[in-house]
């Protein structure tokens, strides 16, 4: 008796550690469905056949797959007549297909997650077909030139169809953070261009799922897979509020419009057509004055050949700013911040000291900056040496 005891333990194990490392799928077919049935592993946008079987007279068949983890399976009999197993090793399934079109009608046992999976299929199969049946009436009613209201009520009830087939996905998230179920629920779509979880705000119910899968299936390349399109949409919402942002602000332009010296309004922009030196200063700056001085020396080579300077006071008083311009003799465009407080332009191009410079060409592209003494010097020469 010890003997045979000993016998059978080894075969318990090994049946065991089978179970560990495999599940099976068996069931029936109506007469007729076809005479090959295929197995294949899914995730998001591909598949890999991994099995198939040939339909027994009877419309029976049996699989045996090999597997380490819970993973999403097709099973069918065409690309297109199929149903989506959600399997983990040691699941012992049964189907009963009751119709030629698999995902029509059928039962499955001995597997939770196929089980929901079936539970999600279902409920888009119906929404799907309620919202085709709805697309041809409002068709017809085009061709019949019916009454806008007509039309309306139509389209109201299509997307009323949309928003409770998303409610009811976003509850079976809520209700299943720990299955890989959820994921389905995530991709499954209304057509093939719209995802029933259509709002930007839906990625917080992947983000639900993605921290609950890490943590129950953290090497899953379905979680991984969940976590990379997470990232992406993330990505993509912000960029989109950015955008949504920069639209709101009013716009900035590079080209400041301010009183000359006159109370002569002048824009840097009505210079196109000549090398500008825009030129940021301060009478209170020692290094501005003789700056300018030395701008004297420039202007006076240059300026009949196309060269103008457009000067930007940065002083806090305008008698100052005016005493500085007249005593100097400055021969160029002078123009004044008029609030102190708020010195837009020079925020604008980034003025961290004083004096600071931008040359533009004759297009009103810039084409230097901080050039002062021999650098400036030689620049304009070699601009206006021809």
């Amino acid at each position: 008796m010890k003997k045979i005891l000993l016998f059978f333990i080894p075969l318990l194990v090994l049946a065991g550690c089978r179970d560990k490392n495999s599940f099976s799928v068996k069931g029936t077919l109506p007469a007729g469905t076809g005479k090959f049935i295929t197995v294949s592993r899914m995730d998001i946008s591909t598949t890999e056949a991994i099995d198939s079987s040939r339909i027994r007279r009877d419309g029976s068949f049996r699989f045996r797959i090999k597997s380490e983890e819970p993973d999403f399976y097709k099973v069918g009999v065409s690309p297109t007549n199929f149903i989506t197993l959600l399997a983990q090793p040691g699941e012992k399934i049964q189907i009963s297909f009751r119709d030629k079109n698999l995902f029509t009608d059928y039962a499955v046992e001995g597997s939770e997650g196929s089980s929901q999976i079936k539970i999600l299929d279902d409920k888009l199969l119906r929404t799907r077909f309620m919202i085709d049946s709805l697309n041809t009436i409002y068709q017809k009613a085009l061709e019949l030139k019916a009454a806008d209201s007509t039309l309306n009520a139509i389209y109201d009830e299509i997307v009323s169809l949309v928003k409770l087939q998303r409610r009811f996905n976003i509850e079976f998230i809520i209700n299943n953070t720990k299955s890989l179920a959820s994921v389905k629920a995530v991709y499954q779509k209304i057509n093939d261009e719209v995802y029933v979880l259509y709002e930007t705000r839906d990625l917080q119910y992947m983000k639900i799922i993605s921290d609950s899968l890490l943590r129950h299936y953290p090497a899953s390349r379905h979680t991984k897979l969940l976590l990379g399109t997470l990232e992406e949409g993330m990505r993509r919402m912000n960029a989109a509020r950015l955008n949504q942002l920069v639209e709101q602000l009013p716009e900035t332009k590079l080209d400041p419009v301010l009183n000359d010296i006159n109370g002569r309004k002048v824009a840097l922009s009505s210079l196109r057509g000549k090398y500008v030196l825009l030129a940021f200063w301060s009478s209170e700056s020692r290094e501005c004055i003789a700056e300018n001085l030395q701008l004297k020396e420039f202007y006076k080579l240059y300026n009949r050949k196309g060269f103008e300077i457009y000067q930007i006071s940065l002083d806090s008083s305008e008698e100052a700013w005016k005493a500085a311009v007249k005593f100097d003799e400055l021969p160029w465009i002078s123009t004044r911040e008029p609030d102190p407080a708020n010195q837009r332009n020079a925020y604008l191009f980034n003025v961290k000291s004083i004096p600071a410079n931008y040359l533009f060409d004759p297009q009103g592209n810039i084409v230097a900056s901080n050039l002062h003494g021999k650098p400036l010097q030689l620049k304009l020469a070699q601009l206006f040496s021809n």
